[in-house]
Protein backbone atom coordinates (compact mmCIF):
# COMPACT_ATOMS: atom_id res chain seq x y z
CA UNK A 1 0.00 0.00 0.00
CA UNK A 2 1.21 3.16 -1.10
CA UNK A 3 -0.87 5.65 0.59
CA UNK A 4 -4.41 6.84 1.15
CA UNK A 5 -7.49 7.58 -0.90
CA UNK A 6 -6.23 10.91 -1.46
CA UNK A 7 -2.84 10.27 -2.20
CA UNK A 8 -1.32 10.76 1.20
CA UNK A 9 1.18 8.57 2.08
CA UNK A 10 0.38 6.10 5.04
CA UNK A 11 0.74 7.23 8.79
CA UNK A 12 4.22 6.16 9.96
CA UNK A 13 4.06 3.01 12.17
CA UNK A 14 4.54 4.15 16.08
CA UNK A 15 6.32 1.03 16.59
CA UNK A 16 8.43 1.49 13.76
CA UNK A 17 9.36 5.06 14.95
CA UNK A 18 10.16 4.11 18.29
CA UNK A 19 12.19 1.07 17.20
CA UNK A 20 14.54 3.48 15.41
CA UNK A 21 14.39 5.48 17.63
CA UNK A 22 15.95 2.63 20.07
CA UNK A 23 18.27 2.48 17.47
CA UNK A 24 19.44 5.68 17.08
CA UNK A 25 19.70 6.25 20.91
CA UNK A 26 21.52 3.05 21.05
CA UNK A 27 24.38 4.05 18.23
CA UNK A 28 24.64 7.48 20.48
CA UNK A 29 25.22 5.60 23.39
CA UNK A 30 27.46 3.06 22.25
CA UNK A 31 29.33 5.42 20.36
CA UNK A 32 30.22 7.54 23.29
CA UNK A 33 31.01 4.23 25.80
CA UNK A 34 33.55 2.69 23.36
CA UNK A 35 35.31 5.69 23.83
CA UNK A 36 35.71 4.52 27.16
CA UNK A 37 36.05 0.76 25.54
CA UNK A 38 33.02 -0.43 26.84
CA UNK A 39 29.81 -0.95 25.51
CA UNK A 40 26.05 -1.54 26.66
CA UNK A 41 26.33 -5.01 28.17
CA UNK A 42 29.44 -3.78 30.35
CA UNK A 43 27.52 -0.77 31.55
CA UNK A 44 24.87 -2.91 32.31
CA UNK A 45 26.79 -5.35 34.18
CA UNK A 46 28.37 -2.63 36.20
CA UNK A 47 25.15 -1.02 36.81
CA UNK A 48 23.65 -4.46 38.55
CA UNK A 49 26.76 -5.06 40.21
CA UNK A 50 26.88 -1.96 41.68
CA UNK A 51 23.00 -2.06 43.14
CA UNK A 52 23.51 -5.59 44.24
CA UNK A 53 27.41 -6.37 44.86
CA UNK A 54 27.68 -10.34 44.77
CA UNK A 55 25.27 -10.71 42.14
CA UNK A 56 25.92 -13.98 40.14
CA UNK A 57 27.21 -14.88 36.81
CA UNK A 58 23.94 -16.64 36.17
CA UNK A 59 21.65 -13.94 37.50
CA UNK A 60 23.62 -11.19 35.85
CA UNK A 61 23.01 -13.33 32.30
CA UNK A 62 19.85 -13.76 33.18
CA UNK A 63 18.74 -9.94 33.50
CA UNK A 64 20.89 -9.08 30.73
CA UNK A 65 19.49 -11.52 28.17
CA UNK A 66 22.84 -13.39 27.38
CA UNK A 67 24.07 -16.57 28.18
CA UNK A 68 26.30 -17.09 31.30
CA UNK A 69 29.36 -17.46 28.79
CA UNK A 70 28.82 -14.22 27.01
CA UNK A 71 28.92 -12.83 30.84
CA UNK A 72 31.74 -14.40 31.89
CA UNK A 73 33.63 -12.57 28.77
CA UNK A 74 31.55 -9.28 29.50
CA UNK A 75 33.42 -9.19 33.47
CA UNK A 76 36.62 -10.80 31.78
CA UNK A 77 37.04 -7.61 30.09
CA UNK A 78 35.76 -5.27 32.96
CA UNK A 79 38.45 -7.03 35.29
CA UNK A 80 41.27 -5.75 32.39
CA UNK A 81 39.67 -2.99 32.27
CA UNK A 82 40.26 -2.56 36.30
CA UNK A 83 36.53 -1.83 36.75
CA UNK A 84 35.76 -5.12 38.37
CA UNK A 85 37.70 -7.21 40.84
CA UNK A 86 37.22 -10.89 41.80
CA UNK A 87 37.64 -11.71 45.51
CA UNK A 88 37.60 -15.27 44.62
CA UNK A 89 39.59 -17.84 42.54
CA UNK A 90 38.42 -18.32 39.32
CA UNK A 91 36.75 -22.12 38.23
CA UNK A 92 34.04 -23.75 37.16
CA UNK A 93 31.15 -24.31 39.50
CA UNK A 94 32.77 -21.56 41.56
CA UNK A 95 30.38 -18.67 42.72
CA UNK A 96 32.41 -15.75 41.91
CA UNK A 97 32.53 -12.65 44.48
CA UNK A 98 33.10 -9.43 42.03
CA UNK A 99 32.30 -5.65 43.00
CA UNK A 100 32.95 -2.68 41.25
CA UNK A 101 36.15 -0.78 42.38
CA UNK A 102 36.96 3.01 41.70
CA UNK A 103 37.33 2.63 37.83
CA UNK A 104 34.28 0.49 37.57
CA UNK A 105 31.95 3.59 39.11
CA UNK A 106 34.43 6.20 36.90
CA UNK A 107 32.80 3.97 34.12
CA UNK A 108 29.12 3.52 34.81
CA UNK A 109 29.27 7.30 35.68
CA UNK A 110 30.69 8.16 31.78
CA UNK A 111 27.49 5.80 30.76
CA UNK A 112 25.26 7.48 33.16
CA UNK A 113 26.18 10.38 31.09
CA UNK A 114 25.79 9.53 27.86
CA UNK A 115 22.42 8.47 28.39
CA UNK A 116 21.90 11.81 29.58
CA UNK A 117 23.31 13.47 26.62
CA UNK A 118 21.25 11.63 24.08
CA UNK A 119 17.97 12.21 26.62
CA UNK A 120 18.83 16.10 25.89
CA UNK A 121 19.10 15.23 22.18
CA UNK A 122 15.42 13.86 22.74
CA UNK A 123 14.63 16.78 24.82
CA UNK A 124 15.83 19.46 22.21
CA UNK A 125 12.88 18.82 20.30
CA UNK A 126 9.98 20.11 22.72
CA UNK A 127 10.17 19.66 26.60
CA UNK A 128 6.86 18.40 26.33
CA UNK A 129 7.28 15.64 23.63
CA UNK A 130 9.91 13.90 26.03
CA UNK A 131 7.84 14.04 28.75
CA UNK A 132 5.07 12.48 27.08
CA UNK A 133 7.06 10.11 24.91
CA UNK A 134 8.85 8.81 28.07
CA UNK A 135 5.40 8.80 30.07
CA UNK A 136 4.14 6.64 27.44
CA UNK A 137 7.44 4.07 27.07
CA UNK A 138 7.36 3.53 30.86
CA UNK A 139 3.36 2.44 29.92
CA UNK A 140 4.40 0.21 27.95
CA UNK A 141 7.00 -1.16 29.09
CA UNK A 142 5.37 -1.88 32.88
CA UNK A 143 2.37 -3.22 30.53
CA UNK A 144 5.05 -6.00 28.72
CA UNK A 145 6.17 -6.77 32.30
CA UNK A 146 2.86 -7.69 33.70
CA UNK A 147 1.72 -9.90 30.65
Amino acid sequence: MTGNEDGAPPPASVAFLAMALGRRIREHVEGRLREHGIGLRHLSALGHLHRQPGISYSELARRAGVTPQSMQDTLRLLEKLGAVERSTVPGRGRTAVLRVTDEGHRLRLEGQSAITAADAVIGETSAEFAAALGAALARFSEAEDEG
